[in-house]
């Protein structure tokens, strides 16, 4: 009986040292930056880790231009790949916490959330 309530305490010390990490992760992936570009350069959006948007740079040529609907479409292109390549870092940060353990499932679940490169968001 007592030899359980032992194996208790040691799986409640591994979740605290866990959650411990977790908080870690948040504030090195908050300090952590991803920029998204499209149209040349025009557009470009940076956002943390956190998948918190930092900055939006429109190019005064493309405000110059007039043209709504391909700004609108360069912000949504420069934002999307700007956060696949948050959830790169995301997908990063996590492997680098397990240290590679060998936990059942992470590395597929891991390479869904990052994406793979080529299939990202096109715009530039």
């Amino acid at each position: 009986m007592f030899k359980g309530l032992s194996n208790l305490g040691s799986l409640l010390k591994h979740a605290q040292d866990f959650s411990g990490q977790m908080e870690k992760m948040a504030d090195e992936m908050k300090a952590r930056h991803a920029t998204g570009t499209a149209g040349g350069g025009m557009v470009e959006i940076e956002i943390n880790g956190l998948m918190e948007v930092l900055r939006c740079r429109i190019d005064q040529q493309l405000l110059a231009q007039g043209d709504r609907e391909l700004l609108e479409d360069l912000v949504v292109a420069a934002m999307n790949q700007a956060v696949s390549k948050g959830k790169q870092l995301h997908a990063t940060a996590v492997k680098e916490m397990t240290g590679g353990l060998p936990l059942p499932g992470l590395n597929d679940i891991l390479d869904k959330l990052a994406g793979t490169p080529d299939e990202g968001p096109k715009g530039g």
